[in-house]
């Protein structure tokens, strides 16, 4: 069985590999050849960095573990003041290592869907589901992404949502977003209780990756294309025409619309884009199903039945029940959800890193 070490070893022999190939005149003339060489180089990159500065603090430790051992008492007292933060360097960069050498995860830097629906509660969840899209819009404009909506089913008043779904596009919106699918649970008094009674309501997260066309592949044999009239606040730049469209993608039963573009193009292009989140979607809980029978994730990323999170507004608190963590509703509804997202990310980096270990 190779060891940690050798792995290590490994990984610096190829990194030297290939910093001698692309300084050779043959290689150099093949495009092809060093893009996939320089590719790796940086892949590699941080990694042999972390290596060669681990291997220089474990010579310092071993030269303070000399000095000890002198018979001059100053120099001893100054390698023992040394010689402790030395080896707490030395455990910071092996941790930086472990995580340089985690898995990563391709769709990181990927956009996102993001589908947001009405539970149960009635009004007061698609209430809150309107407040959950809001949420998010703030964070993306928090962060300079962008954030459009793609389709929306609204309350005939107010500013509820029974379904809406919006596109976020960003570098790593997926990274930090991913975290967000499941169940979102509510507690408040409803502006129509005039008992003041706290309800309970909920809304459920879905969090997509916005696939590539060559990802999802689609026969047109299978769809159905319906049009007809757009009737939301969106789609008032259309209503008097048959411009929105539904989908239905027969073979899965998958039904999708878009009426908020201002053209039949555009709403097609945007239905397309949110069937194929769907069939990718589909497809990866299909590949996940053994791995998660296997084994369960401490962070639960995608499970839209799990209980993910609370918005207690009489306490001003929002929960997240994967970590226990507690927050300001009044910050995180303005969109200041990175501290959670934070710690999210250090309790899944925290598994990978025990399943490293092991």
């Amino acid at each position: 069985m190779t060891t940690i070490n050798e792995k290590l070893e490994n990984v610096e022999k190829r990194f030297t590999e290939i910093e001698v190939a692309l300084a050779d005149p043959s290689i150099v003339s093949d495009r092809n050849r060093m893009r996939d060489l320089g590719k790796e180089h940086k892949e590699l990159q941080p990694v042999v960095d972390l290596i060669r500065q681990i291997h220089r603090v474990e010579a310092e430790i071993s030269e303070l573990e000399e000095i000890i051992q002198d018979n001059d008492e100053d120099l001893k007292r100054i390698a023992v003041d040394e010689i402790e933060e030395t080896r707490q360097k030395l455990e910071n960069k092996t941790n930086e290592l472990r995580r340089a050498l985690l898995p990563r995860d391709p769709r990181d830097e990927k956009n996102v869907i993001i589908e947001i629906r009405a539970g149960t509660g009635g009004d007061e969840a698609a209430i809150f589901a309107g407040d959950l899209f809001r949420m998010y819009s703030r964070y993306a404009e928090n962060r300079g992404w962008k954030s459009i909506i793609l389709s929306e089913n609204p309350l005939p008043i107010g500013h509820g949502y029974k379904e809406i779904i919006i596109e976020v596009t960003g570098k790593g919106a997926y990274s930090r977003l991913k975290f967000e699918g499941g169940t979102h649970r509510v507690q408040r008094v409803p502006v129509t209780e005039s008992g003041g009674r706290i309800h309970t309501s909920a809304a459920t997260v879905a969090v997509m990756v916005e696939p590539d066309p060559v990802e999802v592949k689609i026969d047109d044999g299978d769809l159905r294309i319906d049009t007809f009239r757009a009737s939301s606040a969106g789609g008032q730049h259309v209503n008097k025409t048959d411009s929105a469209i539904r989908i239905t993608h027969m073979p899965s039963g998958i039904v999708v619309s878009s009426q908020d573009q201002r053209s039949q193009h555009q709403n097609k292009e945007k239905a397309m884009l949110i069937l194929r989140a769907y069939l990718l979607e589909r497809k990866e809980a299909e590949r996940n199903e053994q791995i998660r029978d296997e084994r369960r994730s401490q962070v639960t990323t995608g499970d839209r039945s799990a209980k993910i999170r609370t918005y207690n507004y009489p306490q001003n608190r929002v929960t997240d029940h994967r970590i226990g963590l507690d927050r300001a509703l009044i910050k995180v509804m303005e969109g200041t959800l990175d501290p959670i997202i934070d710690a999210l990310q250090i309790a899944h980096e925290a598994e990978q890193l025990a399943e490293v270990g092991q």
